[in-house]
């Protein structure tokens, strides 16, 4: 299964439903490894360390930012991007789907976007 750094501002309601359908999910929140308020590239670079994929609302600079790491030829452990707008219950079966079904070396250099 994939481990996940989880955005500083990910819906929490979201994450609390994925944990009930997914009890072993490994995941960390960017504040719990003292990273609040750091620049997306610097998330990006922490979860390549430790083989983690991103779980996040922001495409408007996390994306980018991955997207720049990946055209360089930079490591980048992955990133899954949220639609806001999406429903908690299709947002919560989505992300289980991902979680299951692809590894964490399928994730590498690869940004997926819900819905599927």
């Amino acid at each position: 299964m994939i481990r996940l750094l989880t955005d500083e501002n990910f819906n929490q309601r979201t994450l609390r439903g994925l944990q009930r359908r997914l009890p072993q999910l490994d995941f960390v929140l960017v504040r719990d490894v003292g990273l609040a308020g750091f620049p997306d590239l610097v998330l990006l670079k922490w979860a390549t360390n430790d083989h983690r994929t991103i779980l996040t609302h922001d495409v408007s600079t996390m994306v980018p930012d991955a997207e720049r790491l990946i055209a360089i030829g930079e490591p980048m452990a992955g990133v899954i991007v949220v639609p806001e707008g999406l429903g908690i219950g299709r947002a919560i079966h989505d992300l289980e789907l991902v979680l299951e079904c692809y590894s964490q070396s399928e994730m590498r250099n690869r940004i997926e976007y819900l819905p599927l």
